[in-house]
């Protein structure tokens, strides 16, 4: 279990690394409020949760100026469920999830920021939409009609793997298609890398690092 030093200390010196054009999101599944306010406390106000109902009760009991981002993948019957407060919703991956965000953030006036999760991994356990079906999503008029989103940006998950050069090449990817889409729309948000390997992101052109390990130590997966 980190004391309160160890998380408190692990945001101090993350933020001290990170460039000033890129955004940490503090990776907090399965903590508990006592550790996220610890994160808090030392300043981190952006959290990533993979749970829609996990992320729900957290809301409900961190400070207000808390910023939620859902990480994971999405199911729709449970976007109601987070449409009240999320921010920016990372892994969205198909033109039904949209018309359910945009159709539930209707409901509650709000428009709410999302990314499209792009494939690059070579494991199939990895969600995420191909460049060509990103590219015809982001063109249809029924997208650009969606008056209750906000589409900000691309989501990579690389291949779990230790070779560097590979996750490499998989984030140049993700970047050069970033490039691309930016030259069409205002984008602004890439956000790859994890604990163990934001790093090699960051000097590929990640904006935004989804950071929980690092952090807040090993996730507990027996929860």
């Amino acid at each position: 279990m980190n004391s309160k030093m160890n998380i408190s200390e692990n945001i101090t010196t993350l933020k001290s690394q990170l460039p000033n054009t890129v955004t940490l999101v503090a990776v907090s599944k399965t903590k508990p409020i006592s550790e996220l306010m610890q994160a808090y406390d030392a300043g981190q106000r952006i959290f990533g949760e993979n749970k829609i109902q996990e992320m729900e009760a957290k809301w409900k009991q961190m400070p207000n100026d808390v910023e939620w981002h859902m990480i994971g993948h999405v199911q729709r019957n449970k976007v109601k469920y987070m449409a009240p407060f999320v921010h920016l919703i990372h892994a969205v991956d198909s033109i039904k999830l949209l018309r359910e965000i945009n159709k539930e953030a209707k409901k509650h006036q709000r428009v709410i920021q999302c990314l499209l999760q792009i494939k690059i991994a070579e494991e199939d356990s990895k969600y995420g939409m191909d460049e060509q079906s990103a590219s015809n999503l982001l063109a249809s008029e029924e997208v650009m009609g969606f008056e209750n989103i906000k589409i900000m940006g691309l989501m990579g998950m690389a291949t779990f793997t230790d070779n560097e050069t590979q996750l490499t090449q998989e984030f140049k990817k993700l970047k050069t298609f970033f490039d691309a889409c930016q030259k069409k729309y205002p984008f602004n948000i890439l956000s790859m890398g994890m604990s163990s390997d934001y790093q090699l992101a960051i000097r590929q052109g990640s904006t935004m690092v989804r950071i929980g390990s690092a952090i807040f130590g090993e996730r507990n997966y027996n929860l």
